[in-house]
């Protein structure tokens, strides 16, 4: 059938259950941390992989070369040249700390360029930033006649030497792919997540965890495992009060598109509901979890996708400087807490606000 526009659609809308009494529990916040121990208790991954390359020319190592001059000067050198590039790499494994180290190694036959393409090239601002002055996927292409060995690790990452290296932490690597498994076992065994038959879209998609749900409301809501955000509230030094809460302007594109909200997305594979709310609100609003301290949150239940929000509270003698780090925002500030509910909100957060203001202002007196 024809797509759906998220941005405008109905059933990527929050319901307003503001008419509605709910039943709630109230737990200690040490309670909700237990319940969803997240990747404090995993026993394997995620893994954190860093690469880095140079180029070797003439028994010389080159990285990046930052500026103009510099680049011509190797471009010239390149011309007609082979070189070898060297890419280390390093991978962990977050859960037992276990690290195994690589590195990838190709010649590259470069044809002859004249003063004209290597001006031209220089101009693209390309070679500027990349190790060894050169790109494979990029302009820099067309240059590159004949490789010797790993073009992936050309591009900054071996595939082969990753998968390689994954198979020494004893991890397969076709188990760390966001798709469905195939029928070799059963989805349920391979997905390893209690939302195993919802397939990640195809569009917009960067983790395990993004998705789809179809819910019990009726609606659609963003996260195979739930989603989260975080809350954050700057007090005042002298009084303790609430002043500015961090909210985001979220993009036009996105679920109720040019509305506000806080911060957030959905919760990644293995990840606790606090845990995707700081990695969320740090990728998208660099909301630095350093300068913050979590005080509390709110779990909304629909029994097949939950949303989280996580209160929190700028730390004293700290400061988070909130920006739009991706497309997911418009803007992110710093907005008066009397002024939010003057701004158009998403119908989660109008529907909330009241208690989450009150609540704010509750805990800044303890």
């Amino acid at each position: 059938g024809k797509p759906i526009d998220y941005s405008q659609a109905e059933i990527a809308t929050t319901r307003d259950f503001s008419g509605i009494d709910m039943p709630t529990v109230t737990e200690p916040i040490a309670t909700a941390i237990a319940g969803q121990p997240g990747l404090t208790e995993a026993t394997v991954g995620p893994l954190i992989l860093g690469c880095d390359s140079m180029f070797l020319l003439g028994g010389e190592c080159y990285g990046k070369p930052h500026s103009e001059a510099v680049a011509r000067e190797r471009l010239k050198r390149m011309s007609g040249a082979t070189g070898e590039l060297w890419t280390g790499h390093c991978l962990i494994d977050f859960a037992t700390g276990r690290t195994v180290r690589g590195a990838s190694h190709a010649k590259v036959h470069f044809g002859e360029f004249t003063d004209a393409d290597v001006e031209r090239y220089i101009a693209t601002g390309e070679p500027l930033e990349v190790a060894g002055s050169f790109t494979l996927e990029g302009f820099g292409g067309a240059f590159i006649d004949s490789i010797e060995g790993d073009p992936h690790g050309i591009i900054g990452l071996s595939l082969p030497l990753a998968r390689h290296l994954a198979g020494e932490l004893g991890i397969t690597w076709t188990d760390l792919w966001n798709v469905g498994r195939g029928e070799l076992e059963p989805e349920s065994k391979a997905s390893g997540n209690q939302h195993a038959g919802i397939l990640p879209p195809v569009e917009n998609v960067h983790q395990p965890g993004d998705g789809w749900v179809d819910c019990a409301c009726g609606r659609k809501h963003w996260g195979t495992n739930g989603a989260s955000g975080i809350l954050l509230a700057r007090r005042d030094s002298a009084s303790g009060k609430v002043t500015h809460v961090v909210m985001q302007h979220r993009a036009a594109w996105s679920a109720e598109g040019g509305t506000w909200g806080i911060p957030g997305g959905a919760t990644a594979d293995g990840e606790s509901s606090i845990e995707g709310a700081l990695r969320e609100s740090y990728e998208e609003a660099n909301i630095t979890p350093e300068d913050i301290e979590v005080v509390g949150s709110y779990r909304e239940d629909h029994g097949p996708w939950a949303y989280t929000t996580v209160f929190a509270y700028e730390k004293p003698g700290h400061t988070v400087e909130p920006k739009a780090n991706d497309d997911e925002s418009m803007e992110i500030e710093w907005v008066p807490i009397e002024a939010v509910p003057n701004r158009k909100l998403l119908t989660a957060m109008r529907t909330d606000w009241p208690n989450f203001a009150a609540r704010l202002a509750q805990m800044a007196e303890k």
